[in-house]
């Protein structure tokens, strides 16, 4: 399989070239060459395969030769060794829970995924890698754990001061060993503008820098697992499917396209955002306008200029009316929000964090047009990583999970950088 630059069609590398590179040198974003379409029989027949043979179809052809069969076999294993249950939270309404792996958030299975790719491509290899990540959340914590001690490679991970919660921060600041926190001072957008200009810097070439953003194929593909594991669950039910994903950078709705593109029968997509709506201002008018990103309750959605957004117009050719068959996009407020937790749990006594409400809101919103469907939104999070809004909201005391507790009475330790200059300063040291 050969990747191309979204800058460049001519710029072609493997996949591995691609996962260790993160970006290409003239800035695009790595786009598979092709998409293999899965056979009618694998969807037929889908309820009769385990997660890990899923993963291995959905992801084979992605992956070529590069990797040998029983070692692809053996990272999905590793990487997919926790639960991805299905939830009735209304009529008709289903939670895809995302967050039962180690660090309680959907990104756990692109870090692992992704760390043990790497791991194999630098078996022979007497060099370190380092794996820059911008964080605006969870993306932190799971690439800290994904990544702790794997050989040759050392992480580096930005986030916003004072923009994460306490317990996302502990998870990116407090495992040490080959893991570095960078507390920078801006917002999510800053952090993601550092991440690409570093790769740009020839004075940094040497580093071997990589990301582990979902700018990275092997971290964005393999989320794509998820909606085939929905469609697993709610097959029975004989009814159009229709998908709601919280969006930030945007990369899991698009893995969930291209879930839809290699044969998966999903109907419809809603990016469902909060405060952030330059996606849902371009639907409304056609035109893509980057904007400076605001803080909101669902901050791992806080992006202003998702980066993955290029990859789902390429995949519809940037024909907005076809794009528009297939998508929509809706944002909704901070107080939408709390309305909608205390909603959901009210009816059904679930209990939603605030990106996963988020998530309920458009898809309620969509579904008012496709009466006939049934709809599933990604709970991307667990709600303690939320407390100081579940709690006070719910008026609730969440139970603390074994994974959570193991970081809550360690020291957080980071490194404050103010701009560009700084974090390059850091990196030559």
């Amino acid at each position: 399989m050969q990747y191309y630059s979204l800058n460049n069609p001519n710029h072609k590398v493997s996949f591995q070239e691609a996962v260790i590179q993160g970006l290409a040198p003239d800035r695009g974003l790595y786009f598979p060459e092709s998409i293999t379409v899965l056979p009618n029989d694998f969807f037929n027949q889908i309820e009769n395969y385990s997660n890990q043979e899923i993963a291995f179809n959905c992801i084979q052809p992605f992956v070529g030769d590069e990797i040998p069969t029983e070692v692809l076999k053996q990272i999905i294993a590793e990487t997919l060794c926790f639960d991805f249950p299905v939830v009735a939270v209304d009529e008709n309404i289903y939670s895809l829970e995302l967050f039962h792996g180690p660090t309680m958030a959907f990104k756990d299975v692109g870090a692992r995924f992704m760390s043990r790719c790497l791991a194999y491509f630098n078996r022979d290899k007497n060099q370190t890698n380092t794996v820059l990540v911008a964080t605006s959340g969870d993306t932190g914590g799971a690439v800290a754990s994904g990544f702790l001690g794997v050989k040759g490679v050392d992480v580096v991970i930005l986030y916003p001061s004072g923009k994460v919660s306490d317990i996302q921060e502990r998870q990116l600041t407090t495992l040490g060993q080959n893991i570095t926190a960078l507390e920078i001072d801006g917002v999510f957008d800053d952090c993601q503008d550092m991440v690409k200009k570093a790769f740009l810097d020839e004075d940094l070439t040497y580093k071997n820098l990589t990301s582990a953003n979902s700018i990275n194929i092997a971290r964005w593909l393999p989320q794509m697992f998820y909606f085939f594991y929905a469609y697993k669950a709610l097959k029975k039910l004989n009814k159009p499917l229709i998908t709601s994903c919280p969006s930030g950078n945007f990369g899991n709705i698009c893995a969930g396209i291209i879930a839809k593109k290699i044969g998966l029968p999903l109907s419809h997509f809603v990016a469902s955002t909060n405060a952030n709506d330059t996606v849902p201002q371009f639907l409304a008018t056609g035109k893509y306008t980057a904007k400076p990103s605001v803080a909101t309750i669902s901050n791992a959605m806080d992006v202003g200029n998702p980066s993955n957004f290029v990859r789902i117009q390429e995949l519809y050719n940037n024909d907005l009316n076809a794009f528009q068959k297939d998508f929509s996009s809706y944002s909704f407020t901070d107080d939408e929000t709390l309305e909608a937790m205390k909603l959901i749990h009210k009816t059904s006594g679930y209990v939603a964090e605030p990106h996963g409400a988020v998530g309920y809101l458009g898809l309620v919103k969509e579904m008012e047009k496709h009466q006939d469907s049934v709809g599933f939104l990604l709970e991307t999070a667990h709600p303690i990583k939320f407390l100081d809004v579940v709690e006070p909201v719910l008026g609730i005391q969440l139970a603390v999970p074994t994974q959570i507790e193991s970081v809550l009475n360690k020291e957080k330790v980071s490194i404050k950088i103010a701009n560009y200059s700084e974090f390059k300063k850091f990196l030559l040291q």
